[in-house]
């Protein structure tokens, strides 16, 4: 029995010591992803997004897209798309060769399969344009930026053609239209999906010869006369008749709105992404920037596009914010954010692929891929906005971490000083007195 009972407290001493090591390994993570750079800035590669775009695809592959339509009414549509946008601007940020040429085949990848009968499956023929606003707005982005990796002597002319004759119909529908925002759904409108449709509208203007100014232009002049009264910024939803707003502008919509409208206006944008800024992120709990859904001071209901609302932040509305950040320069909040995002997003390596949430929503980690390889496409030398965070938001979690690290080690550290102190008085009694004695003798 002597025997058993002490292998059983040599099994508990070991099974103590590894989960300490754990503990601690875990927190020097925590703290190394906190500190580490989580973007790549205007030009470079932000790391571990081509892990993340294998890990997406590899999902596609295994019918990601049919699971995410089960989600939300744009699931597939969305993590197709997006997948070929972060491959877009993958591609961009590297150089001619096969970076660029593997990037160009997985767009148009992408967009085959946004033009195939799945994709337009959730969208009305009947609208106008063909498929509503939000479907011909963000697959003609998308074609654009199949078109930007082609050098533009050596266009694919058949491509070319699509763009032209899809910019063309976008821009009729908002000439024709008494209201700036185009309706996505029957009787539905939501102004995020116009400012899309109006970014590749200049996005057109920027690869070939201008034609769209002047309905760009209106378009700015009809939103500047809708904006929500509460906020200043674009409403969430609009009538779709006359265009007036039909509810707060929520965080997010407006997340992906500032991260497409630099691209329209820059000096509109700016305005707006500072009034974004102000209302809607925060730092939840003292800890890292996060985005509500609802302004400062209000709340409101949670829906499958903001997901929970724990303290009122939307974790979809935070990893599209930090896309909006870098597309404005705003390095400070980018970088907090993805910091951030690196610590609570649980991500999980290996070497070919890298994934957040156990991998458990890849539509996620798609808009993260995406918004870490924001930045304009059209737009020059977009001047950046005052800081708005201070390395020192870093802190409370920094601390937490050392704490935690520490915590499994302090029994053990009080027990050695224990020992200690016991022997320095053990060297200092009346037996090290006589020895001493002795010795002088």
């Amino acid at each position: 029995m002597a025997g058993t009972a002490g292998a059983v407290r040599r099994v508990g001493r070991w099974v103590r010591l590894l989960a300490a090591v754990a503990v601690s390994c875990c927190a020097a993570v925590g703290t190394v992803r906190l500190v580490a750079p989580a973007t790549g800035g205007p030009d470079g590669a932000p790391p571990g997004v081509e892990s993340q775009l294998s890990f997406v695809r590899a999902a596609l592959d295994d019918g990601a897209g049919d699971e995410a339509q089960q989600l939300f009414p744009e699931g597939y549509f969305f993590l197709h798309a997006l997948y070929g946008l972060a491959r877009v601007e993958s591609g961009m940020r590297g150089p001619q060769g096969e970076q660029r040429s593997r990037a160009l085949r997985e767009a148009r990848w992408a967009l085959g399969r946004l033009d195939a009968d799945a994709g337009r499956a959730p969208f009305s023929a009947e609208l106008v344009p063909a498929y509503g606003v939000f479907y011909r707005g963000w697959t003609n982005w998308l074609r654009g930026g199949v078109l930007m990796l082609q050098p533009p002597g050596k266009r694919d002319a058949a491509e070319v053609r699509r763009f032209r004759a899809d910019s063309a119909a976008l821009a009729a529908a908002f000439d024709a239209s008494p209201t700036p925002y185009l309706a996505a759904y029957p009787g539905q409108a939501w102004p995020v999906d116009s400012t899309v449709a109006v970014a590749s509208l200049r996005l057109h203007d920027a690869l070939f010869p201008a034609a769209y100014g002047e309905t760009v232009g209106r378009w700015l002049g009809a939103v500047r006369q809708r904006l929500d009264p509460a906020t200043g910024l674009l409403p969430h939803r609009a009538d779709v008749v006359t265009g007036a707003p039909a509810e707060v502008a929520r965080g997010t919509s407006q997340s992906m709105i500032q991260r497409f409208l630099v691209d329209v206006d820059p000096e509109f944008a700016a305005e707006q992404y500072l009034r974004f800024r102000d209302r809607y992120v925060v730092r939840t709990l003292g800890l890292g920037p996060t985005v509500r859904e609802y302004p400062a001071g209000t709340d409101g209901p949670a829906d499958v596009d903001s997901g929970p609302l724990p303290f009122g932040v939307s974790f979809s509305a935070t990893v599209v914010t930090l896309g909006a950040a870098q597309a404005h320069g705003d390095a400070s909040l980018a970088g907090a954010l993805a910091q951030y995002v690196e610590v609570a997003g649980v991500p999980v390596g290996t070497p070919w692929s890298k994934r957040y949430a156990f991998g458990l929503v890849p539509v996620g980690d798609a808009f993260l891929a995406w918004s870490k390889t924001a930045r304009p496409w059209v737009a020059d030398g977009v001047p950046a906005p005052v800081a708005s965070v201070s390395g020192w938001w870093r802190a409370p979690l920094l601390t937490l971490f050392l704490v935690v690290g520490a915590a499994p080690w302090t029994r053990a550290a009080v027990r050695w000083l224990r020992h200690r102190r016991a022997g320095r008085r053990g060297a200092c009694g009346p037996e090290a007195d006589r020895a001493r004695a002795a010795v002088g003798r």
